[in-house]
């Protein structure tokens, strides 16, 4: 096993055997999404395309989380999670690079991804792994969306890989209302193709990434272009920058900011529609 350096701890590397595991590494903030996760996360997927050692790439978080999607107590800290220190086009268009260059990269790399999740994968990290190929879960794992919970409309490419896997109505109903998916719920509604117990993810993980590394990759290549190119319903791009666009402007929302507040005071927010 060779350890990558990734410029940050907040993302964690190695290859072994043509497999290249991505471990989103803060686990006390169940592996919510930093600045620097996301710059490294970028470019290490930018590499693996190129790179002919890699044959298969594993997404995964630290401990018992997956991936907590944006982080909501840095957002109530700053009073804006979205924009900062940019202006509005600033902010929607670095969004826009930014997704393209992680769920849109997960989404078109022409090598096969399986996101492993041990415990929760919400809002973006929901997308992230439903950006990739395949998924397992352990039993323990859940799914939300958790958009609506905290005013935004979603990014990352949600709205896109959950429509194309469950249909726009059953999307709708996850978004809107954001409930909890067990991992047996996400078995039915084929949002992942393997559940296991928590202690054998790890094992059964690199069975299945091991299989594919050991595939047939130019083969996998195109299987995986046919089948992107099969769906007809828009293009992942338009999808993730239309996302982006909405996203930047209900941070700039009163809702946003009043339930990010209930979030970190574990209260029920209430939404205005301002």
């Amino acid at each position: 096993m060779s350890k990558l350096e990734t410029g940050t701890e907040d993302l964690l590397a190695d290859l072994d055997a043509g497999v290249l595991t991505l471990t989103l590494n803060r686990p006390q903030a169940r592996n919510a999404m930093s600045a620097d996760m996301n710059a490294a996360l970028q470019e290490q997927l930018a590499r693996a395309e190129l790179d002919a050692q890699v044959r298969c790439i594993v997404l995964t978080g630290t401990g018992k989380g997956f991936c907590a999607g944006g982080d909501v107590k840095g957002m109530a800290a700053s009073g804006d999670g979205t924009v900062g220190n940019n202006t509005i086009d600033g902010a929607i268009h670095r969004q826009r690079v930014n997704q393209r260059a992680t769920a849109g990269k997960l989404y078109k790399m022409p090598k096969p991804t399986l996101a492993a999740l041990p415990g929760a994968a919400a809002g973006a990290g929901f997308s992230l792994a439903l950006a990739c190929d395949l998924r397992i879960m352990a039993a323990s794992a859940i799914l939300t969306t958790a958009f609506a919970r905290v005013g935004f409309s979603g990014d990352y490419g949600g709205t896109f890989f959950l429509s194309q896997l469950v249909g726009t109505a059953k999307a709708r109903e996850l978004y809107f209302l954001s409930e909890r998916i067990s991992a047996e719920q996400a078995l039915q509604l084929g949002l992942t193709n393997w559940v296991c117990e928590p202690d054998t993810l790890a094992s059964e993980t690199a069975a299945i990434a091991t299989r594919l590394a050991r595939g047939p990759t130019v083969a996998y290549r195109y299987m995986k272009e046919n089948f992107n190119r099969v769906i007809s319903s828009g293009d992942v791009d338009d999808c993730l920058d239309l996302e982006a666009t909405h996203h930047i402007h209900c941070g700039q929302t009163e809702d946003h900011r009043s339930a990010v507040q209930a979030f970190v005071a574990k209260t029920e927010p209430v939404f205005n529609g301002r």
